[in-house]
């Protein structure tokens, strides 16, 4: 037996029973519709006149519905006479080249094809002028020398930092639209000072080009569109603000001030730019975030497929599986942390042979009394919270909670012979 297995070997798993969490589920059936309603308002149909070329920002998030708001937007626009064409607005994204980005687009659905419109990728841009503390402001070239410019985006608070506005339109037009160098210029004084440049470069965009306006959505717990505006170029910071705070009372959250032990079975870009999302774990990569749980320790156990190995965020764990760490490509994880000079979601925690090993770790090391009684949460991703698992420490917990209920008895955690938890592939195996 080994030196780790023997520390960990005595260390009790607690029963688990699942739970159901309530989120509110509102959502826009007819996203379509409403989005073309608030396009013909009269103040922004005036800013769009026949023969313009217009250069529509999109990014590369999986937003809720991005090719059917991206199509309809390129209807309208063509209905007015316009000559639209969009513009992957992604930052270093996508390997930083013009055929990645444009890869991107097309893993999200949008190509030429799909929204009726051409799509013109390039990582050329253009320094526009520069903030009062030094820093160059970039755009795209094929957006600077557009008539136009229209961002699309989903409004919700950053994973790094916290200001007035966070992740939404004007974080698309500074960095989106910055590409590389604009994103690698915003990034450079770190995230200390990123709610200052994230609006100081959108507004010297916005007062040197021309920006028509923003279609900006709010998607609920479920990541359904939810709120959907069209924001006049000179409304987009004072409207942005009032939609930043909607969108944190929509997102999805644990119900729960402190934990002892969160365990998480997958984390990947798909999921957040953190892997896992820091509003709902409470662990963010800088000092400059807050809100969530106090978790005293994090177990992550394995990557998304569809991450392709990027296990950004990982760092920011206590504890992982040697499967996950076997599974990581290290050159795309580090290409998140030198563009964002943040460092620590980049590096590899502690790691154990298996599921079991990295959750007894996690157990043996939350300073508690009696390992029986440790507050411990179980959920498959921090996008998808409407079912955890819990430990029996907690019950007591639920059962007074408005927004949760139990929905099974306790039972124990079950592991294949590997000591990884019993999947459906593991049926036939020993169960130990």
């Amino acid at each position: 037996m080994g030196i780790l297995q023997d520390l960990l070997k005595d260390i009790p798993i607690p029963k688990m029973a699942k739970v159901q969490v309530a989120f509110d589920d509102t959502k826009i059936h007819d996203v379509q519709h409403v989005l073309t309603e608030k396009l013909n308002q009269e103040n922004i149909k005036r800013r769009i006149t026949p023969g313009m070329e217009i250069a529509i920002a999109v990014g590369s998030r999986g937003l809720d519905q991005i090719v059917e708001m991206t199509a309809t937007t390129v209807q309208f626009l063509k209905g007015l006479g316009a000559n639209p064409f969009i513009v992957p607005s992604m930052g270093s994204h996508g390997g930083a080249t013009a055929e990645g980005q444009q890869e991107v687009l097309r893993h999200l659905g949008i190509t030429e094809e799909s929204v009726q419109c051409e799509i013109r990728s390039s990582m050329e841009v253009v320094e526009i002028g520069q903030l009062s503390n030094g820093l160059p402001v970039f755009v795209d070239k094929h957006a600077s020398k557009a008539d136009g410019i229209i961002v699309v985006n989903r409004i919700k608070p950053h994973t790094a930092f916290r200001g007035p506005v966070e992740s939404g339109l004007m974080k698309m037009i500074s960095i989106g639209l910055g590409k590389q160098k604009g994103a690698e210029a915003c990034h450079q004084l770190g995230f200390k000072y990123m709610a200052e440049n994230v609006p100081a470069m959108a507004k010297v965009i916005m007062q040197e080009l021309p920006v028509l306006f923003g279609i900006a959505s709010i998607e609920n717990s479920f990541d359904k569109v939810a709120v959907i505006e069209v924001l006049p170029s000179e409304q987009i910071e004072d409207k942005e603000t009032n939609l930043q705070i909607i969108a944190k009372q929509l997102l999805p959250k644990l119900y729960f001030d402190e934990l002892d032990v969160l365990v998480i079975d997958e984390i990947g870009k798909n999921i957040s730019g953190d892997g896992m999302d820091p509003n709902v774990t409470g662990r963010y990569p800088t000092p400059y975030a807050h809100g969530g749980p106090a978790v005293n320790k994090m177990v992550v156990l394995d990557l998304t497929p569809q991450t392709e190995g990027n296990a950004n965020g990982v760092g920011t764990a206590d504890f992982t599986t040697q499967r996950l760490i076997d599974k990581a490509n290290l050159e795309f994880m580090y290409a998140n942390g030198l563009t964002s000079t943040v460092v620590a979601p980049t590096k590899i925690p502690t790691t154990l042979p298996n599921d079991r090993q990295a959750i007894q770790a996690a157990i043996k090391t939350s300073n508690i009394l009696d390992f029986t009684q440790v507050k411990m949460v179980r959920i498959k991703n921090t996008l998808e919270l409407s079912e955890i698992e819990v430990s029996e420490a907690l019950l007591n917990h639920i059962h007074s909670h408005p927004h949760m209920q139990q929905s099974s008895e306790l039972y124990s955690i079950s592991f294949n012979k590997e000591g990884n938890f019993l999947r459906v592939e593991d049926r036939n195996e020993t169960i130990i």
